[in-house]
């Protein structure tokens, strides 16, 4: 058994820590509020412009943009991968890692290749070492990114798409459910997938002014950066989330250590009375005989 002295610097220690884990929650809780905030702010956007790309998928202009057009051999595909800057938010970054080598792996059993755009320190981190083909990055981000931080990455895989040399593009972020679960998603983002007529409101065809092809190259652009900036946000506010519970696990933790640490020293200090009064009562025993 450890000594007296030893158990009470190791209750000392846990202790700070516990100071410190305690307050990154209150820091995470604090922010997670700001974060649903922009989160939710980033919606009608992402909603109005993926139901005016809906219209253009139903729509029979004489311009049919790239985007819009499945293509039947697939020998390559991109993705785009969201992650976090920093780190002590539970298993956010191992699920989405988890699932991105999962997709890569179904991908090549198929013979098609994967290129990877990767957003956030921790994705760059984890796949520096690993057999993968990274085209783009970007990174600290912050916890209010913005479309300008995006714009190279996801420039760089649109000109992949433009040129064949990828078929299709995905969208891989953690997707917000509630504080307590946050879950890794994968989102087609090029070709366009063709929504469900019923979600629309109604359907229509538009007019074309000054040139169909400029409008629908701006719309479209228009979207992906939503898709991808929306994703980057929700990421944001699943990683609050995901570090506020994992901070107040570590703070439980570290006060169920502290209990058993006090115990330790307990029996360590009754140990040593018990020595103490046995070593007392020997010698007087000795000194009377």
């Amino acid at each position: 058994m450890a000594n007296l002295k030893e158990i009470r610097g190791k209750i000392s220690s846990v202790k700070n820590t516990q100071k410190i884990t305690k307050a990154m929650e209150m820091v995470a809780a604090s922010k997670l509020r700001r974060t649903q905030q922009r989160m939710e702010a980033t919606r009608p956007y992402a909603d109005k412009i993926r139901m005016a790309v809906g219209h253009l998928y139903q729509a029979n202009p004489e311009y049919r943009h790239p985007y819009l057009v499945e293509r039947e051999s697939v020998k390559r595909v991109g993705y785009v991968v969201i992650s976090t800057d920093r780190g002590l938010c539970g298993g956010l970054n191992t699920n989405t890692f988890r699932k991105l080598l999962h997709e890569i792996h179904d991908w090549n059993e198929k013979g098609v290749e994967v290129d990877l755009c990767l957003i956030g320190s921790k994705a760059v981190q984890f796949f520096r070492n690993l057999d993968v083909n990274v085209v783009a990055a970007a990174t600290h981000l912050g916890e209010n990114p913005h479309v300008a931080d995006l714009l190279g990455a996801i420039k760089l895989m649109l000109d992949s798409y433009t040129d064949g040399t990828i078929d299709r593009l995905y969208l891989l972020h953690s997707v917000y459910q509630n504080t307590m679960t946050q879950r890794p998603e994968v989102k087609t983002l090029i070709p366009v997938e063709a929504p469900d007529a019923d979600d629309l409101p109604q359907h229509w065809d538009y007019i074309y002014e000054p040139d169909a092809v400029d409008l629908l190259d701006g719309v479209l652009m228009r979207y992906i950066e939503s898709q991808v900036y929306r994703g980057a946000v929700e990421n944001v506010a699943c990683e609050m989330a995901s570090k506020m519970v994992a901070m107040k696990s570590a703070t439980d933790n570290a006060g169920k250590m502290i209990d058993t640490l006090e115990t330790a020293a307990n029996k360590a200090r009754q140990a040593a009375i018990t020595q103490e009064i046995s070593e007392i009562v020997g010698g007087a025993a000795a000194v009377s005989e």
